[in-house]
C-alpha cells in the first residue's frame, strides 16, 4: 500500500502546488474519513456520516483564516486513486504519507458510534504528518439532535487541541452566527446531506444536487448545504 502511495508522489505534488502556496506559512490541516463503529442496521444506516462528519468538520475549520484546509475533493482523489478509506480506516502510517503528499501538517480522522438512546460518540485523532506520531485525541458525545452543535464543539476543541492560531475576532463571531443558525438543523437533514456527499463522491452529480435539495426541504437555513449545492452547481 505504502508502495503505491509514494509511486503517486510526484503527480500528487502538481495538484497540490496550485493550492498550497510555497510562501504561505500557515498550519495545514487535513481531515480524512471517519470510522463508521455501529454495529448491526446501525452500521449500513449511518454509513454516509463517514465522510459527513469530515466534510462539515473540515467546514468548522476552514473558518479560522489563521491555517489552511485541504479541499476534500483533494484527499478524495487521493483515496480514489490509491484505493485506500473504503470503510474509512487508515492506519497512522498511511495518514501521515497521505499528509506528506497532501502538503498537511496534521491529518484528522476518528470514529463515530451511537447509542441505544440516541447519544453519538466521536473520537478524534491527529496524526502529525512529519513524525507520524498521534499528536492529539479527543472524544466528546451529544444527543444526535444536537448533532451540528457537537460537530461545532469538536471544531474548537481541534483549533485548540492542535494549538492552531486562535479565530480573529471576526472570523470568531461568524463561526458563533452560523453555529447558532444551525444548531437545530434535524438530524434527518445532516443524514441527506451526508449521503448527498458520498453520491458527490461517486461522481453522482445529479443525486447530490437532489439529495441537497432534500436536506435544505427539511432545514431551508442549513448553510452548509446550500454552499455544497451552490458549489457543485458551479457557483461559489
Amino acid at each position: 500500500m505504502l508502495k503505491q502511495i509514494a509511486r503517486a508522489t510526484t503527480a500528487l505534488a502538481l495538484m497540490a502546488a496550485p493550492l498550497l502556496a510555497q510562501d504561505d506559512m500557515r498550519p495545514t490541516v487535513a481531515v480524512l474519513p471517519f470510522v463508521n463503529s455501529a454495529i448491526g442496521a446501525s452500521n449500513a444506516e449511518l454509513a454516509p456520516l463517514s465522510k459527513g462528519i469530515a466534510d462539515l468538520l473540515l467546514t468548522d475549520l476552514a473558518q479560522n483564516p489563521g491555517i489552511r484546509v485541504v479541499e476534500r475533493e483533494n484527499i478524495q482523489k487521493l483515496l480514489d486513486e490509491q484505493n485506500l478509506a473504503r470503510d474509512g480506516r487508515v492506519d497512522d502510517a498511511t495518514a501521515a504519507r497521505i499528509g506528506k503528499l497532501l502538503g498537511a501538517k496534521h491529518m484528522v480522522t476518528g470514529t463515530f458510534v451511537t447509542d441505544r438512546s440516541g447519544v453519538m460518540v466521536i473520537t478524534l485523532k491527529s496524526v502529525d504528518s512529519e513524525t507520524g506520531r498521534i499528536e492529539w485525541t479527543h472524544m466528546d458525545r451529544d444527543k444526535t439532535d444536537n448533532f451540528l452543535a457537537l460537530v461545532a464543539k469538536l471544531g474548537v476543541a481541534a483549533n485548540t487541541g492542535l494549538k492552531l492560531p486562535a479565530l480573529t475576532p471576526q472570523a470568531r463571531q461568524s463561526a458563533e452566527a452560523k453555529a447558532e443558525k444551525q444548531k437545530t438543523v434535524p438530524f434527518q437533514a445532516v443524514m441527506l446531506y451526508s449521503r448527498a456527499i458520498s453520491a458527490q463522491d461517486a461522481g453522482n452529480k445529479a443525486e447530490a444536487i437532489e439529495l441537497f435539495n432534500q436536506a435544505l426541504a427539511k432545514f431551508p437555513n442549513f448553510e452548509d448545504a446550500q454552499k455544497a449545492k451552490a458549489k457543485l452547481q458551479g457557483g461559489t
